[in-house]
């Protein structure tokens, strides 16, 4: 008896298989990104004041479980989802030219910026943003990010061309580049671009950049 136990307790054992706790699932792409677009949707048609965890379930046809699990709370996701516009960016314009690269590149911002959600959601986050250092951070990485790589370069493409001088303080070629479209679409929320206003202020910011 004491042979066969000793026997028995020299074999290798096979290791009991773990079941992976709850905690470990793998979260599905997909179901994050539904949940994603429907923050967009859901800030466009309520707001954040009003908005829930619950409703941007609903609109994602997920559980709430499924929110939580990726985000503690409605101030996280959106903060998540607000800073991830920073890194999508916009295609640095080839026009060929400093006039042709701003051109194209208020033509671009100009639809977005027109689009009914980014219309609805961006003068709501700034009003909340007035509220919460949080969310003001993550609005200004959104939309300074993203246009502070495209302003750089156009800017440096214009730099090679002859077109501006070398080591323009880019700062100022961004605040330039950026702020007029921005003040008229977000700020004042003017509903229409007149006709020739882009080609215009294309125009006059390649004089600015020039003079710098």
């Amino acid at each position: 008896m004491l042979d066969r136990m000793t026997t028995n307790a020299d074999q290798p054992q096979t290791p009991a298989r773990r079941r992976a706790p709850a905690g470990a699932a793998v979260l599905r792409e997909d179901v994050t990104e539904a949940i994603r677009a429907a923050v967009f949707e859901e800030l466009a048609a309520v707001g954040y004041a009003r908005m829930s965890i619950e409703g941007i379930a609903r609109r994602a046809g997920v559980g709430k479980t499924a929110v939580y699990r990726r985000w503690p709370s409605k101030l996280h996701l959106v903060l998540d989802v607000v800073s991830a516009v920073a890194v999508m960016g916009l295609p640095v314009p080839d026009a060929g030219s400093l006039e042709g690269d701003l051109r194209m590149l208020y033509q671009v911002t100009a639809r977005a910026l027109r689009h009914p959600l980014a219309s609805q959601i961006l003068p709501d986050l700034q009003a909340e943003a007035a509220r919460s250092p949080e969310i003001a951070e993550a609005v200004q990485k959104a939309l300074r990010d993203g246009q502070a790589s495209v302003a750089s370069g156009i800017v440096m493409a214009a730099e090679k061309r002859g077109e501006v001088r070398a080591g323009i303080d880019e700062e100022l070629a961004l605040d330039l580049i950026s702020g007029p479209l921005y003040w008229r679409s977000v700020v004042i929320r003017s509903p229409k671009v007149p006709q020739g206003y882009l080609d215009a202020l294309a125009r006059a910011t390649a004089h600015a950049l020039r003079a710098l």
